[in-house]
This record gives C-alpha cells, sequence and structure tokens, in this order.
C-alpha cells in the first residue's frame, strides 16, 4: 500500500507493508536519512545492584544493496561506514542505547543521496542485528524514523515505524527493518519490521537473497 507524502510535522506512522514515496510537493527527495533509536535494558532489585541500573544493548543497523536478480553489490555497516560511490553514509556505532529513557534522538543514522545511487542498484535494504544477541522482545523500545536532511538537520520527518511491542519479535536478534526501491522514476521506502532467523550481518545478507 503506497502513501502520498506532503509536508508534515510528525510523519505518518508506518505500519507493515505500507511504503511511501521519497518525494515532496511533486519533486524526488535527494537526501534522506533513516534514523534508528532503542533503549538499553533497566534492571532492578539485586540484579541491578550487581551488575548495575542498565544492561548496553548493541544494535547494529546496516545497509545491503542489490542489483537485478538480487545480487549483492555492497554492505555499508559499522565497519564501513561509507558506500564506494558515497551515496550511503552510516553515522557509526551505537553500543549502548539509551540509557535513561528515550531521549528522542537517533542512536544510528543511515544517511541516503538518493541521486548517487549507482544505475545498477535496485534495491537497498536496511536491518538490525543485535551483537550482544539480545532478544528483540527484551528491548524496551525501538524505532525509526524517515526524514528529509541530514544527521545534524531534520528538514521533515516523513514518517515513522515501531519496531517494538510485537509478540512476533520474542527468540530473535535480526529484523529487516525495511527497502529503498525504484518506482515512478524515483525511490520508495516499504515498511517491513519482520524478525528473521539469522544471527548477524552476514545470515541476514543470506536470508535477504533468498527469501525477500
Amino acid at each position: 500500500m503506497a502513501i502520498s507524502i506532503s509536508k508534515s510535522g510528525g510523519g505518518i506512522d508506518l505500519k507493515k507493508g505500507n511504503s511511501i514515496k521519497l518525494e515532496k510537493d511533486g519533486k524526488n527527495l535527494s537526501n534522506v536519512c533513516i534514523g534508528v533509536n532503542w533503549g538499553a535494558i533497566s534492571r532492578t532489585g539485586i540484579t541491578a545492584l550487581i551488575f548495575g541500573r542498565n544492561k548496553a544493548v548493541d544494535l547494529d543497523a546496516s545497509v545491503s544493496l542489490f542489483g537485478e536478480g538480487k545480487r549483492h553489490l555492497e554492505t555499508v555497516y559499522y565497519n564501513k561506514l561509507r558506500s564506494t560511490s558515497g551515496a550511503i553514509i552510516h553515522s557509526g556505532d551505537d553500543l549502548v542505547g539509551d540509557e535513561y529513557g528515550d531521549d528522542g534522538l537517533d542512536n544510528e543514522i543511515i544517511r541516503v543521496n538518493t541521486d548517487r545511487i549507482d544505475s545498477e542498484v535496485k534495491e537497498v535494504f536496511f536491518y538490525l542485528n543485535s551483537y550482544n544477541q539480545v532478544d528483540f522482545a527484551d528491548v524496551p523500545y525501538s524505532h525509526i524514523r524517515v526524514y528529509e536532511g541530514t544527521p545534524k538537520r531534520v528538514d521533515d520527518v516523513l514518517a515513522t515505524m515501531n519496531l517494538s511491542s510485537d509478540p512476533d519479535y520474542k527468540g530473535f536478534v535480526s529484523m529487516v527493518m525495511g527497502r529503498l526501491y525504484r518506482a515512478d522514476g524515483g525511490w520508495k521506502f516499504e515498511a517491513i519490521g519482520k524478525p528473521v532467523p539469522a544471527k548477524d550481518i552476514k545470515e541476514t545478507i543470506q536470508y535477504i537473497k533468498n527469501y525477500f
């Protein structure tokens, strides 16, 4: 289901399967960011006294580019922060999450310049892996926002998506958040929010190739 975007304050609340065209006022957007925010796990009682109040949650946001036939072209992640063309730039690795509640800021940001994406790229997948294998059902909150701007400047929030409070996430440590795909002379973002039976980035890439 595609949703038209106009200038707005808080953006659209995306559900699984929704898609939005990356345009505003009839013009394709060139600079778009996918921001990911999540919380550390709070401990209580004797556990908090022994191990500390918070348990770090190291989620890794990664991006894989695919060509025709799901041919894997490149991946941008915490050890490779920039795509070859410079079209996709990762803000860097957050190892903890929000320690004192939701601060409203993104922990990791993927910047996409759609004008610089190579013509052989047909799809761009965004996904999360729990580096320390924390079950997604145990993460207190996590959500993404799609916005026009840069990592330091939000011009217009286009859409948001909640990645928490879903019983389907229990038992999983990897999740495909969404994808960009070419459509109508521009790009669309599809909200996926699907947990996948993978343990790390390599396994997630293979799962995307096989099942998406």
